[in-house]
């Protein structure tokens, strides 16, 4: 299977002086092209032995301090975060020929971002956090619906559900962020900035 890209490049004097707002550019733009949640993002973390995983997370927040997601913390994710901070986060946007890849360091959210966002979550989402003790083994899908319906009766809809100890987000700030457009013949455009010692970032171009 071959994609013919498009022959519209990126070039450094496109660019936006930082990547959080060449970033607000993009998704904007990926929104705005039709694309299937264009705030999808690949996460993937490594253990202390370094062996990698990923999956799919969704982009909840984003600001001049780096990209938010939130999970529960006791997953696997959250378990390689707590042994080894340095993740990277994909946005895979393929029918606009463009992806995006942020390196960086992930810390917790206090508590109050938290909370204030599982506050936004629908009443199922918020029953479900509770309900998945996330990446753990579970006897069934019955066991997990089981779980589920019971905390649907102590918390009905319309009640305030509180935000799980054990669920929280994660801030990725950001020590690298790429910018990839493809282009014809493979020759695609990678333009990555780079945050230096004294918080200010420099671009590079890569070779594809």
């Amino acid at each position: 299977m071959r994609a013919h890209y498009r022959d519209v490049g990126l070039s450094e004097s496109d660019l936006a002086p930082d990547p959080f707002t060449q970033f607000a550019l993009w998704f904007a733009q990926a929104g705005a092209s039709g694309l299937h949640e264009p705030n999808a993002m690949v996460c993937s973390t490594a253990d202390e032995r370094g062996r990698p995983s990923s999956r799919t997370v969704l982009l909840k927040k984003y600001d001049e301090r780096g990209f938010v997601f939130f999970t529960n913390y006791g997953s696997r994710k959250g378990r390689e975060i707590d042994a080894n901070p340095y993740v990277s986060l994909l946005f895979p946007w393929h029918g606009i020929a463009r992806q995006v890849i942020v390196s960086g360091r992930a810390e917790r959210t206090g508590r109050a971002e938290t909370a204030a966002y599982f506050r936004t979550r629908p009443h199922g989402s918020q029953l479900g956090a509770w309900a998945s003790e996330q990446s753990s083994r579970v006897a069934s899908r019955a066991e997990l619906d089981r779980m589920f319906e019971q905390l649907a009766e102590r918390y009905p809809e319309g009640e305030d559900v509180p935000a799980p100890a054990q669920w929280g987000g994660y801030r990725v700030r950001p020590e690298t962020v790429e910018f990839w457009q493809g282009r014809e013949n493979r020759l695609h455009d990678r333009l990555r900035y780079t945050l230096g010692e004294d918080g200010t970032w420099t671009v590079e171009r890569l070779c594809p």
